[in-house]
C-alpha cells in the first residue's frame, strides 16, 4: 500500500500535467498526447502530424537528452520540420522533473528499462495507442534519442523489439549495461563495460521476441567527453551478435568526412551501420544549411556540416530517393576535396579484436 507522501507526491504530478504540462506552447508546432495508458512510468507524452496525412504513416518515435524538452529536442534536430516535408507522423515521450532532476530518461533503472514496467512500458503504450488512434503504418516505426534518450532508446528496442522496424542511437549506451546511478557514471566513461555475446544476451532476455530483430544505426562524436566513444563500439557489438553478423563491415568509407561502417545478414541487408563524427563532442550533429541540412545550433546540437536527422530517416526509407540523390549531389558538389590520407576509412572490426584491447586497456570485463 502507498503511503501518504507517495500519494500527495502522485495527486501533485496529475495536477501539474493537467494544468501546465499539456498548457499550449507557442514555441513549438507539437501538441499533447493524453490517455494513452497505465502510464507507469509517469511521463509526458507530445506528438506531430503532419498537415499532408495519407494512408499508412510511418512514425518516429524520438527521445530527448537530459536537460532538455520535447520541443527542445524537435526545435534542435528538426524533426517535425522532415516530417512536414515528407510527410510521417512523430511522438516525442517527455520526462518530467518528479522522476529525474535532470530530466534524463532512467535508462540505468530496471523499474525504467524492464518490460511492462516503467517508463519502457510507457513509451510502448502511447506507440500503441497513437497507431489506434491514427493511420500509422505498424510495420514502419521507428525510434531514435540522445544521450539518455539514447540509452533509453536502446532499451525499448530491447524490451519492446515487436513494434519497431529499426533504430538509431546518438550518443548513447548499450542496453544492460548498467543497473545503478554510479555504475551509470562508470559506463559513461567507458569502465566496465562487458563482452559483446552478453550484452547481446541481455537483449534476448528482456522479452519473449525471437525476431526478427530491429536494424541499428549508431551515432557518436570521437570527442565525447561526457559519454565515451567506445559505448559506441560496443552497441555495435550488442547488436551485432544479436544478428550474428559477420565481423568485419561489408561497407567502411566516408560519409560527409566522417567515418561509416555497415554491416549486412545473409540476405545483403544492412542491420547495423556506425557513424563517428569526427571531433564532435556531447551532441546531436546537424546541418544548419543545404538540401540536407536540418536543425538548428543550440547546446548538444552541434553543427558539424553533417544531419544525423536526414541520415537516419533516409536510412529508414522515409526521404524520396530522387530527393535523396539531389541531396546528396548537392551536398558532395559543395563539399572540399580530401586528401589521399584524409580519405582512408579506419577499419575496425567489431569482435574479438576490439575486446582484447578493451580488456588490456581495462575497460572491459
Amino acid at each position: 500500500m502507498r503511503n501518504i507522501a507517495d500519494t500527495i507526491r502522485r495527486l501533485n504530478i496529475q495536477r501539474s500535467a493537467k494544468f501546465s504540462a499539456f498548457a499550449p506552447n507557442l514555441n513549438t508546432r507539437l501538441r499533447p498526447m493524453s490517455e494513452f495508458g497505465s502510464n507507469p512510468g509517469e511521463l509526458h507524452a507530445w506528438t506531430y502530424i503532419p498537415s499532408t496525412t495519407r494512408p499508412a504513416v510511418p512514425l518516429v518515435v524520438a527521445l530527448h537528452g537530459c536537460t532538455q524538452t520535447a520541443a527542445d529536442y524537435d526545435s534542435g534536430s528538426g524533426w517535425s520540420d522532415l516530417a512536414e516535408k515528407y510527410g510521417f507522423a512523430l511522438l516525442f515521450p517527455e520526462q518530467q522533473r518528479s522522476n529525474n532532476a535532470n530530466l534524463c530518461f532512467n535508462w540505468f533503472a530496471t523499474g525504467d528499462t524492464t518490460r511492462g514496467q516503467g517508463e519502457v512500458h510507457s513509451i510502448s503504450q502511447m506507440v500503441t495507442t497513437l497507431a489506434d488512434r491514427h493511420s500509422i503504418d505498424r510495420a514502419n516505426i521507428y525510434v531514435t534519442g540522445l544521450s539518455a534518450g539514447g540509452a533509453m532508446t536502446a532499451a525499448v528496442l530491447a524490451t519492446y523489439p515487436e513494434l519497431f522496424r529499426a533504430g538509431a542511437i546518438i550518443a548513447g549506451l548499450p542496453y544492460g549495461s548498467a543497473s545503478s546511478i554510479p555504475q551509470a557514471f562508470d559506463r559513461m566513461r567507458g569502465h566496465g563495460l562487458q563482452e559483446s555475446r552478453i550484452l547481446a544476451n541481455q537483449v534476448r532476455q528482456a522479452s519473449d521476441h525471437q525476431g526478427p530483430w530491429p536494424s541499428i544505426s549508431v551515432w557518436h562524436g570521437t570527442a565525447d567527453k561526457t559519454v565515451d566513444p567506445i559505448n559506441m563500439e560496443a552497441i555495435i557489438g550488442q547488436w551485432w551478435h544479436l544478428h550474428e553478423l559477420s565481423e568485419k563491415p561489408i561497407v567502411t568509407g566516408l560519409v560527409q568526412h566522417h567515418e561509416s561502417r555497415a554491416w549486412s545478414d545473409n540476405e545483403g541487408v544492412i542491420q547495423v551501420e556506425a557513424h563517428a563524427i569526427s571531433g564532435m563532442g556531447h551532441g546531436i550533429p546537424i546541418k544548419s544549411s543545404g538540401l540536407d541540412g536540418y536543425g538548428t545550433a543550440r547546446p548538444f546540437m552541434l553543427d558539424v556540416g553533417i544531419s544525423s536527422t536526414w541520415h537516419i530517416a533516409k536510412t529508414w526509407g522515409l526521404i524520396g530517393e530522387q530527393e535523396a540523390v539531389s541531396a546528396e549531389r548537392n551536398a558532395k558538389s559543395s563539399a572540399p576535396s580530401l586528401t589521399t590520407e584524409e580519405s582512408r576509412p579506419v577499419r575496425r572490426p567489431v569482435g574479438g579484436v576490439i575486446e582484447d584491447a578493451l580488456r588490456a586497456a581495462g575497460l572491459m570485463k
